[in-house]
């Protein structure tokens, strides 16, 4: 998907880690997929890892439920690459 081909951000998924506040209907996990193809994989591994690393003193169930949402698009991402080869 090119950055022609980009989604619009779905509020009702996406909503834990894109507060309305952002503003704008671009979705920038998929903008990072379309400018850097797979290496955008460790932008998604990142914010895993710093989510569940940090629940505990911080947000709590929050951080949790956006390493959840970071770890969901990740693995659509690599089935449908899966699916693909």
């Amino acid at each position: 998907m090119g950055v022609i081909g980009m989604k619009l951000y779905d509020e009702t998924v996406r909503h834990d880690i894109k507060p309305s506040y952002y503003g704008g209907k671009l979705d920038v996990i998929d903008f990072l997929y379309a400018i850097f193809g797979k290496a955008a994989d460790l932008f998604m591994v990142g914010n895993i890892i710093k989510y569940v690393v940090r629940y505990p003193k911080k947000n709590g169930l929050e951080d949790l439920l956006k390493a959840r949402t970071y770890l969901n698009r990740l693995i659509e991402r690599t089935e449908a690459n899966d699916s693909d080869d």
